[in-house]
């Protein structure tokens, strides 16, 4: 046989039938949140049942508030039917749920890994676009929509079109202060927006395998913010290593079958890719976005780039606009920017290696933004980072420690920031409107963030 790639082993396995030019995928987790009680109510509409129960496991974490665990305390009577919802749904269909109170609840996109549910060789899928996080441990894992979460949860299986395979490499030791954040951040602003386009991206490289299993995530997490259909990263001893022991890990004899299998699952010698992308890792800096998209971004020492300088007229327009919008000035330095409010959290960069890398830049030092709140990943994440003291060394810097929810990120659960305010975030999007209405927000890595609350501009952290 010819050598294949990881996506295309996988792919291959996963095949139930093929029509005009179509795949009928079989999918082997099914993660879901607050927001899938559009799909049970469909179903019931129906009369049909969850096919595989034992498939699929659920969090709420969208419409989560991060200041109290009471569906008493939510701001309104339709949150309140959506968690109630969620309760009876997964109850009702014996679905295994870690409802609110629960202390494995968390972003989905968080708890799945934590719990050892997220496992290379996989299908999986979830109705959120950031469900490519779990291909960190060499599984396709993509976003789908709600008519979508109907059809896997009524067959356990998913129309899809094949997509391309991208290759983006990048070499090299890790330069002081660069994050797997601050690694992605690079790969949007150097192949685009729309870049990884019909693409099933793999990331490879000696940087990409030195990163941790907490940055790979990072990675694989905004591979959608490149337009692509899923990241991967294939499995190593890091990944087995990360996984033993978890809850809902393979364990003794069924252990050392799936590590068998999953030894497997990573790309022949010699696979070819549609596409290669290659980034030289030793050039790579600190990361914070300027603009109105996760490509509109540099190293925060440099500057916010002249709209003139750009040749095409449709490109031109865009910066003007995001210039515009951001209330700032072509050629003005990242480090002259002055931050309003700090978010740390989200499914990108919320977990216990993200918090302490933010710690360790906020510890001895107090906050000089107006708002600053940390927002762990998930209950365990926080009782972890509580055991550890960490929630102490952002208290007495004056951050606020919250509860676990997707909060700021997306806005939607009573989290936002004020009309004009500049918001240094460690979440996947900085779209207008993202995190409140008229809201400028700039996407860095937790310790970059950590840094513009505690000096109030964004700074190098090479140099603290």
């Amino acid at each position: 046989m010819m050598p294949r790639t990881m996506f295309d082993k996988i792919w291959d396995q996963h095949v139930i039938l093929e029509r005009e030019g179509n795949t009928l995928l079989h999918v082997d987790f099914h993660f879901c949140h607050d927001g899938s009680f559009n799909a049970f109510a469909k179903l019931a509409a129906r009369g049909l049942p969850v096919r595989r129960p034992d498939r699929m496991v659920g969090t709420p974490d969208h419409y989560v508030p991060t200041t109290s665990r009471s569906i008493d305390d939510l701001a309104s009577d339709d949150m309140k039917r959506v968690f109630r919802a969620f309760e009876r749904n997964f109850t009702s269909h014996g679905i295994t749920h870690f409802p609110i109170g629960d202390p494995r609840q968390g972003i989905i996109h968080v708890v799945g890994p934590e719990q050892g549910l997220t496992q290379p060789g996989l299908v999986i899928v979830c109705g959120d676009s950031h469900t490519s996080t779990h291909g960190a441990v060499g599984a396709i894992a993509f976003g789908i929509g709600a008519s979508e979460v109907t059809h896997v949860m009524a067959t356990q299986a998913l129309w899809q079109k094949r997509p391309g395979t991208m290759r983006i490499t990048i070499d090299g030791n890790r330069p002081d202060g660069v994050t797997g954040k601050d690694a992605i951040l690079a790969i949007i602003a150097r192949i685009g927006a729309v870049g990884g386009t019909g693409y099933a991206v793999e990331y490879a490289g000696s940087l990409i395998r030195a990163f941790s299993m907490e940055e790979r995530f990072t990675v694989c997490n905004m591979s959608i913010e490149a337009g692509a259909r899923c990241g991967m990263i294939a499995p190593d001893d890091t990944t087995f290593d990360w996984l033993k022991g978890r809850p809902f890990a393979p364990a003794g004899e069924q252990w050392d079958a799936a590590l068998g299998f999953w030894k497997q699952v990573p790309g022949d010698p010699g696979a070819g890719f549609d596409r290669e992308e290659r980034l030289d890792g030793a050039a790579l800096a600190p990361m914070v976005t300027w603009g109105t998209s996760p490509e509109q971004a540099v190293a925060v020492t440099g500057a916010v780039p002249d709209p003139d300088a750009e040749d095409d007229d449709e490109r031109r327009a865009a910066l003007v606009a995001a210039v515009d919008y951001m209330g700032l000035e072509p050629g003005q330095a990242m480090g002259d920017v002055i931050v309003d409010r700090v978010f740390i959290g989200s499914c990108t960069n919320s977990r216990i290696e993200d918090l302490r890398a933010a710690a360790a830049v906020v510890r001895g030092r107090r906050v000089r933004v107006s708002h600053a709140f940390v927002s762990p990943g998930s209950g365990l994440v926080k009782r972890q980072a509580e055991e550890e003291g960490l929630d102490r060394v952002f208290t007495e810097a004056g951050f606020e420690w919250r509860e676990s929810a997707c909060s700021m990120c997306v806005g939607m659960n009573g989290d936002v920031a004020r009309p004009g305010e500049r918001t240094a975030s460690t979440s996947n999007r900085n779209f207008r409107g993202r995190q409140g209405p008229g809201v400028r927000t700039h996407l860095a890595s937790p310790a970059t963030a950590a840094a513009a609350a505690v000096h109030g501009r964004f700074v190098d952290i090479r140099g603290l």
